[in-house]
């Protein structure tokens, strides 16, 4: 009996001596001293993500290393970190496993191009302030250890920044807008900037040619945006224009409208087509669906467009239409506020302000003030 259970122990040391070394070596999951984190940004359409481990000012052990970081803990240059295969590794920038950066698209950093993708982030620091950030086609390696220039998609200079103290290393983003972003690095008392720009406009005109192909090319509203936006930018007008009209006509979900027509000859101006576009334009006015706030819009859109004259005739329509309306006598205050005649704005002003909600009250009162000091509210 004794026998038959010892042949079984071994058997089942040899099944589990199969599964090979590494079953030993699995340890258990416990919390590491510098926690993993994640920051994500959005730019326009395009996401720029970094994944980092955040270590700490003052060590596991206490002690405050404030002005031990920078070419100490974070060694200036290339280094042989005694481990891996690197002769001459630069900083991991973050502690653990490889700081990865990932871009959705195609994007510019300090002014040179990086295709979409995941990289290793690596940062060369000198002890004069300068910084080589590296992006690395190797993004799974262990920090730096493994290293090897040959894997570089990118190499930029930047300059680091005094900054506040910032006791556990943090990744953030900066100046953020549609077409680019600042991902900043701060720890102790510096700040390392990286710019990263995306071609907006053109990113999202290939994915609403894209989408326009799909379930959102059966929504009016959505060809109608696209092509506003492609106005907007003056990019691919052709194709505005196209979508334009897909949207007044030729297609199940066309309607010819105030509103699909406003966009056409939004078009139009980008062209530079304007005796096209206001021909569009007096079409769109008769249009029997038209509001009060179309017109009022409309008239709004050529103040700004410089066009003063034209705005006060668009305007004079609407009082016609919508003599009881509060919104018809501020119209004529502001076409005749920006033509000059702030006697005229003033007195048509006063008339919006009996008529008008008491929301609106407050911003009339600005704008009499405004008139009543022979300046243009507009």
């Amino acid at each position: 009996m004794r026998s038959k259970r010892l042949s079984i122990i071994l058997t089942l040391i040899s099944g589990l001596m199969l599964f090979g070394t590494s079953l030993w070596a699995q340890g258990v999951t416990l919390p590491q001293s510098s926690a993993a984190a994640e920051v994500r940004q959005r730019v326009g359409i395009a996401d720029v993500t970094v994944n980092y481990s955040r270590p700490d000012v003052v060590s596991p052990q206490g002690q405050d290393r404030t002005g031990q970081i920078w070419g100490g803990l974070v060694p200036y240059g290339y280094n042989n970190l005694g481990f891996g295969t690197s002769q001459a590794a630069p900083w991991r920038a973050g502690a653990n496993e490889n700081t990865t950066i990932e871009l959705s698209h195609d994007a510019t950093i300090e002014g040179k191009a990086l295709q979409a993708g995941t990289y290793g982030l690596h940062m060369a620091v000198a002890e004069e302030g300068n910084v080589t950030v590296i992006f690395s086609r190797n993004n799974t390696a262990w920090g730096s250890y493994f290293y090897d220039e040959k894997d570089d998609a990118l190499r930029v200079n930047v300059k680091w920044q005094d900054n506040e103290q910032t006791p556990l290393l943090t990744y953030n983003f900066v100046d953020v807008g549609d077409k680019q972003a600042t991902l900043v690095l701060d720890w102790e008392k510096k700040r390392i900037p990286v710019k990263i720009e995306f071609n907006t406009p053109e990113l999202v005109y290939n994915n609403l040619k894209k989408e326009l192909q799909g379930a959102q090319g059966f929504i009016l509203q959505n060809w109608m945006s696209a092509a506003n936006y492609l106005a907007q930018n003056k990019i691919h007008l052709e194709d505005a224009l196209a979508w334009a009209n897909n949207a007044i006509e030729g297609q199940f979900f066309s309607q010819k409208n105030f509103q699909t027509m406003q966009v056409k000859a939004r078009v139009l101006t980008a062209m530079g087509n304007t005796a096209e576009a206001d021909k569009v334009m007096n079409e769109a006015l008769e249009d029997p669906a038209a509001g009060i706030a179309d017109y009022y819009n409309y008239g709004r859109q050529l103040i700004g467009q410089d066009k003063g004259a034209e705005a006060l005739e668009v305007f004079k329509k609407a009082n016609k239409k919508w003599p009881d309306h509060w919104l018809a006598p501020h119209g004529l205050a502001r076409g005749y506020s920006a033509t000059g005649d702030y006697a005229k704005a003033l007195k048509y002003e006063e008339q919006a302000y009996t008529k008008a909600p008491d929301g609106s009250k407050q911003f009339i009162d600005g704008y009499l003030k405004t008139l009543k000091e022979g300046k243009d509210f507009n």
